[in-house]
């Protein structure tokens, strides 16, 4: 899987999914499509529920959760790189 490869790009700490980050991410996202997220340890939210107000907030698919760490993908408007298998 393509995103076992790839490094946390955004961070999430206390604040949770503020303004900023959703702004970070959708700019990651626009970038490069598949963007993976470290949650870091809290006592809030668990990582399955910031992901979907992140992918909520910034219009990507959940990929995958696991432990602190998720997966998000959107299609680039301007130039999409990664193509996805026809159903």
């Amino acid at each position: 899987m393509m995103g076992n490869e790839l490094e946390p790009v955004v961070y999430i700490g206390r604040e949770g999914v503020s303004e900023a980050i959703i702004s970070q991410a959708d700019g990651v996202l626009e970038t490069r499509e598949l963007v993976k997220v470290r949650l870091l340890p809290d006592k809030g939210l668990t990582a399955r529920a910031i992901a979907e107000i992140l992918a909520g907030a910034t219009g990507a698919d959940i990929v995958q959760v696991v432990g602190n760490n998720f997966l998000l993908f959107r299609a680039s408007v301007k130039k999409p790189r990664i193509e996805l298998p026809a159903d």
